[in-house]
């Protein structure tokens, strides 16, 4: 580590299977905790290569618990992290509105490390236990619509860097990660990254391992669709910028969509939206996520078309029923 850790202070970058070695043996712990917090700071300070990012993601896929969800047109959303807004767990709930909207989801998620509440700190406020059992993950897929993969149980590499991560309560190069390595690699994506940059990173990723993607990233810094003001969509068919009026919604404020103070608000704003009791920021964001999410599976669907079916799935209490029988399956 010590020779790696010189060259990347010397400005020099590694190769694939360079990164893909190292990952490989922080698995494995070989480094300890001083070392990996030296070589994810790094990454602070410059942007990860594509090549280190591709070694990064191998490894990781190679160590986890493998699961097959191949048969299924499956989505995952989430956002990268580390954009610290403090949101509530809006690409969570999507996930349950996509999934009441009649499309397959399968979700991989962690506890939070550079916010209050991840996807896993909701769920598991809100009762749901975490397994690796795929009779169970099967039946909530097929009953539920969704399934729910929490990253430690799925990726025990990631276990050696939980605590850095921590720690350093900042985003490191496992943000950008993360939503590469969900070990079912869902045919289709859609991924909130924290600024464009990182989009540009994700979106040749994306082109190299083929399917259906969309990059959002809001222009004022949120990793997801925040209605706050333009955000951009990048996909295989270029990029857009939209403005919330262009899609016939309100513009909101940065405090509309605050998160709360502890996990227990997060999850509490989270049952509020599926049980549409949310505020109108709240709802609308769920929405136009979701929305766009179902777009990246059925690029045919307008825009307005995937508005109207997000609404229909959270007005008409379908994604409620998701959500418990997903309870039921997971609980």
């Amino acid at each position: 580590m010590k020779e790696i850790l010189y060259r990347l202070f010397d400005h020099q970058y590694l190769s694939k299977e360079e990164a893909k070695n190292v990952l490989t043996n922080m698995a494995a712990g070989k480094f300890n905790d001083s070392q990996i917090a030296a070589f994810v700071s790094v990454y602070l300070m410059r942007s990860i290569t594509l090549e280190e990012l591709t070694g990064f993601r191998e490894a990781l896929l190679e160590m986890c618990v493998p699961v097959d969800f191949s048969g299924y047109d499956a989505i995952d959303i989430v956002g990268t992290g580390g954009d610290n807004k403090n949101t509530f767990n809006i690409s969570t709930a999507s996930c349950f509105v996509v999934a009441g909207a009649g499309y397959k989801v399968v979700k991989h998620g962690n506890y939070g490390a550079t916010s209050i509440s991840g996807a896993s700190n909701v769920m598991e406020m809100n009762g749901i236990k975490f397994t690796t059992d795929m009779g169970i993950l099967s039946r909530s897929i097929e009953e539920a619509n969704i399934a729910y993969l929490h990253a430690p149980l799925f990726n025990p590499a990631l276990k050696t860097v939980a605590g850095v991560r921590k720690q350093l309560g900042v985003r490191t190069f496992f943000n950008v990660l993360g939503p590469l390595v969900n070990p079912a690699c869902p045919k289709n994506n859609m991924l909130g990254v924290f600024n464009l940059r990182m989009g540009r990173l994700y979106y040749y990723m994306y082109q190299k391992l083929g399917g259906k993607f969309s990059i959002v990233h809001s222009l004022d810094g949120y990793d997801e669709i925040s209605l706050t003001g333009e955000f951009k969509v990048i996909n295989s068919s270029g990029e857009q910028i939209y403005t919330p009026e262009q899609l016939g919604l309100s513009r909101f404020s940065e405090s509309d969509l605050y998160g709360g103070d502890t996990v227990s608000e997060a999850a509490a704003i989270f049952r509020n939206v599926l049980n549409n009791r949310a505020t109108e920021a709240q709802k609308a964001v769920v929405i136009v996520n979701s929305a766009f999410a179902i777009q990246t599976l059925v690029p045919e669907f307008s825009i307005e078309a995937c508005l109207n079916l997000a609404t229909i799935s959270i007005e008409s209490g379908k994604a409620l029923k998701m959500f418990k029988k997903f309870s039921d399956i997971n609980s």
